[in-house]
């Protein structure tokens, strides 16, 4: 058993985990990140809507609240320092009866009590003005124009990278199995590993409630929300300019239409709550929903242009809001549970907040020399036809064109690959450059990238994995 020490331990690689490594890494502590998988946002943060919301649907006085607009705040800067895809185009939330607009000016005044921006209610016909293509019978919406989107994989990659950068340490493929109070401690076991830490932070989704159980008599509890969606093709990416809502029910804010920041249009999520925490396979009858519904909102949505469909699990807890703070009853063991919807937008702020928790805990001091900057993925194709040329000039890689859907060239897969910490798997690959998230969906590149990361990381084909070991592409001979 190999025994390894730390003075904090983030359980989780996700959008959450990733920003509290962020913000923990300004401080002269050891600090590592175990994550199950074989790479970050390999969970609820690689399936979600890539929203940042504006903040009014929380309720007042919740943590949801807080961190949500604190978060919205956060986003537009924090983009510019890591250099990740981020837009602030608004959100549009749509009444279809005059009987509703009740529900909807008590939206209106949530979002006022979370202090949020700008807010307004337009009528029907503003909205048409705005969006074309929303349907005939919306009758007045809640315009907020703070709300935004974002790419969900490069916030959460830049998170990590710039947290790695400043001495944070990731263990991937490392599923910790239990926790265990100590005297001056906690004892984290995993297969073949312990570790031993003075804190703990509980960033695990859906399985953040196991994690906190085993410590604490205060018992919480997670059901995992899952939810589908479609992703349609970036010929369908400007049916609609802003984030399209319903007004919210019971299980959430309905079907939503939205572009997203890579030019696509996004069409979800359903929600079903469900006892499986790994059952995220999509369904015909919940695909069915989200067309059916969409198409309440929005006119015309090409539906022949859908490229792929997937699903997350949202991490909902009984308790309705966010756990975020040390458990009472267990000193050191610090939670961001039950981090659902607006967790995406929320992160940056949740991740300042236990960050500083726990260095006043430990009595840790900010490191004098600490970069809270991060360089983003050169891409050729955001380049004049100079820059271009030049770049290839002195790196040829970047001339080679692997993924045609998505221009992405070799350059950028090698740079992908190389960086801290860098991809091992397709799935890291096309999460962070985009090969194969395309109109063929990976169907002729792949080939070459497997050969790319066979070569860059000294690997045999056989090994390579589309994500958690176990996912071998290729067959070896016998």
């Amino acid at each position: 058993m190999k025994e390894m020490k730390y003075d904090v331990v983030v359980i989780g690689g996700g959008v959450t985990g990733c920003a509290i490594a962020r913000e923990l890494s300004r401080y002269q502590m050891k600090v590592c990140v175990a994550e199950r998988g074989e790479d970050v946002c390999s969970g609820t943060s690689k399936a979600n809507s890539a929203i940042v919301h504006a903040g009014y649907d929380a309720v007042p006085g919740s943590l949801k609240a807080r961190f949500n607009v604190e978060g919205n705040r956060m986003m537009e800067p924090l983009s510019r320092e890591l250099e990740f895809d981020f837009k602030r185009n608004g959100s549009l939330v749509l009444c279809f009866d005059q009987e509703d607009m009740p529900a909807l000016e008590k939206l209106y005044q949530k979002g006022l009590k979370n202090g949020v921006p700008d807010l307004a209610i337009i009528t029907g016909d503003e909205v048409r003005a705005m969006e074309p293509n929303v349907s005939d019978e919306v009758v007045a919406a809640l315009y907020a124009p703070t709300g935004g989107i974002v790419c969900p994989f490069g916030l959460t990659i830049a998170l990590a990278e710039n947290a790695c950068d400043n001495g944070v340490e990731f263990l991937f493929n490392t599923e910790i199995r239990s926790v265990e109070k100590k005297e001056n401690g906690y004892v984290l076991k995993a297969d073949q590993l312990e570790i031993e830490t003075s804190a703990v932070v509980n960033a695990a989704g859906v399985y953040a409630d196991d994690f906190h159980n085993m410590v604490s008599q205060n018992k919480i509890h997670i059901t995992p929300r899952k939810g589908d969606y479609c992703l349609l093709d970036k010929e369908a990416g400007n049916h609609v300019s802003h984030t399209i809502f319903q007004l919210p029910g019971k299980l959430g804010k309905g079907i939503l239409v939205t572009p997203t920041v890579h030019g696509n249009l996004l069409t979800g999520p359903t929600a079903r709550d469900i006892e499986d925490k790994e059952a995220t396979a999509t369904t015909a009858e919940e695909l069915a929903e989200i067309t059916k519904k969409a198409g309440v909102s929005v006119k015309n949505i090409p539906f022949r242009l859908v490229i792929t469909s997937f699903s997350g699990l949202r991490a909902h807890e009984d308790g309705d809001d966010f756990i975020v703070g040390e458990a009472e009853d267990s000193p050191g063991f610090f939670d961001a549970a039950g981090i659902e919807s607006p967790g995406l937008t929320s992160a940056p702020a949740i991740g300042v907040y236990l960050a500083g928790l726990v260095a006043e805990k430990l009595h840790a001091a900010e490191k004098e020399h600490w970069n809270g900057r991060r360089k983003g993925f050169v891409r050729p194709e955001n380049m004049t036809k100079e820059e271009r040329a030049a770049l290839i000039k002195e790196h040829p890689e970047y001339g080679t064109i692997i993924c045609r859907c998505e221009g992405v060239s070799e350059g950028e897969i090698i740079d992908a690959i190389h960086r801290t910490p860098g991809a091992v798997s397709l799935d890291g690959i096309k999460r962070r450059v985009r090969q194969g998230m395309g109109r063929c969906q990976a169907g002729f590149c792949t080939p070459r990238t497997m050969e790319i990361l066979a070569r860059e990381r000294g690997m045999k084909m056989e090994e390579i994995c589309k994500n958690a070991p176990g996912s071998n592409m290729l067959a070896g001979r016998k």
